[in-house]
């Protein structure tokens, strides 16, 4: 049985991951990561780094970041508890997709993950109060290489599904794209 099933979404390179789940009356087993599933899906980098985000507040909204090269990485996020609209921003400049973005909602009860490639910008704004994430990335984080984008930029134009509550000082103040922006990589 396949643990994994992997689609794409509009933008190039970036995958929706469904996890399959083994239920019975005790509850669920489901595979969370294989080397050799992901591998199949282009994502043959090893795992070196895994975060864990816990958010509050409903509305909230944390990102969007990226590292840029050489530390850029991919990175699979998933939703342990609650439910989240995670986006993902293409800062690829060769990419058919650059400057696009897309979201999707991740949640405990739909079982889905991101994967992201390296060169693309991630948030995500909690639709459930308690929301928490993990991360799983290809490098490990280096603060000379982080870089951000604005959420309320005009260029990007992204979609909320709800008014933003909150949104950290650091991340309020991240700067909008130029109009001689030229991506990441």
């Amino acid at each position: 049985m396949a643990r994994f099933e992997f689609m794409p979404t509009p933008l190039h390179g970036v995958l929706l991951v469904q996890r399959t789940a083994t239920a019975d009356h005790r509850g669920f087993f489901s595979r969370f990561y294989c080397a050799d599933e992901f591998a199949s899906a282009g994502q043959d980098q090893p795992i070196v780094q895994i975060n864990h985000t816990l958010t509050h507040g409903k509305g909230t909204v944390r990102g969007l970041h990226f590292q840029s090269p050489p530390h850029a990485d991919c990175k699979i996020v998933s939703c342990l508890h609650g439910a989240v609209w995670d986006v993902v921003v293409d800062l690829r400049r060769d990419s058919p997709t650059f400057l696009q973005w897309h979201g999707e909602p991740l949640s405990a009860d739909n079982r889905r993950s991101l994967l992201i490639p390296a060169g693309c910008a991630h948030g995500f704004q909690a639709v459930e109060a308690g929301s928490e994430l993990i991360y799983l990335h290809t490098a490990t984080y280096r603060p000379e290489a982080e870089g951000a984008l604005n959420v309320a930029d005009p260029k990007l134009n992204i979609v909320w599904p709800l008014p933003i509550t909150d949104l950290s000082e650091r991340d309020r103040s991240h700067p909008f794209i130029g109009a001689d922006y030229t991506g990441v990589a």
